[in-house]
């Protein structure tokens, strides 16, 4: 009877260590000649090569390591996928503030119009001191006539260098005030069309019949 019990625990003995053996872990790949290598380790020839890792009835794929080109490769898609998406996110952003600062076209023109004003009273602004300026010029060149033949006084000659400064100063502040015109009847008129595209699709979203009432 103790014979026979001493079979019976090592027959189990014997299963379990078998089960345990069918659970181990075996890696598998193909070398550089298509040639199929396994082992209980991981083998040397497969540490830079996709393999695989059979364990207990299961398979699971190991890619191979990325190259250098590959890591820049996978790297600049990870920057453009992630540049789209901060672009996807303004543009909602920007769409959503567009849609709760205006309500109709109307609101556009009085804003724009409202803009239109302060520019066009800076450009009036820098036109008067430009005239200004230019008649200081001729007066300063009248006085400068006295001198053709001898020294212009230092301080004469500071006030035109100075006349000079003003003109160019204010020349530049005209130029800029007339673009700032053109930029908020641009900048107003896209984001009218985009109010407009906007608020279409909203309508055509909100007119759209529920799915299970459409015609099939």
């Amino acid at each position: 009877m103790a014979r026979h019990n001493g079979i019976v625990v090592a027959s189990v003995l014997v299963g379990v260590l078998s089960s345990s053996a069918l659970a181990g872990k075996t890696y598998c790949c193909s070398d550089e000649s298509g040639h199929r290598i396994c082992g209980d380790i991981l083998p040397a020839a497969c540490t830079h090569r996709a393999y695989q890792i059979k364990s207990g009835g299961r398979s699971e794929n190991v890619e191979a390591p990325l190259t250098p080109e590959q890591k820049a490769q996978r790297k600049a898609e990870m920057a453009r996928k992630k540049e789209a998406e901060h672009r996807a996110a303004e543009e909602h952003r920007l769409n959503q503030a567009l849609l709760s600062s205006y309500g109709s076209e109307k609101d556009f023109d009085i804003k724009r119009d409202r803009a239109l004003a302060e520019a066009r009273k800076s450009l009036e602004q820098a036109r008067e001191r430009y005239g200004e300026a230019v008649k200081r010029r001729r007066k300063l060149a009248n006085e400068a006539e006295f001198y053709q033949k001898k020294p212009m006084p230092d301080a004469l000659k500071a006030q035109v260098k100075e006349n000079e400064t003003e003109l160019s100063a204010q020349q530049s502040a005209m130029d800029a005030r007339k673009q700032d015109i053109e930029n908020i009847r641009a900048k107003f008129e896209a984001e009218k069309n985009r109010y407009n595209e906007l608020t279409r699709g909203r309508g055509a979203a909100a007119s759209a019949p529920p799915a299970e009432s459409r015609p099939r």
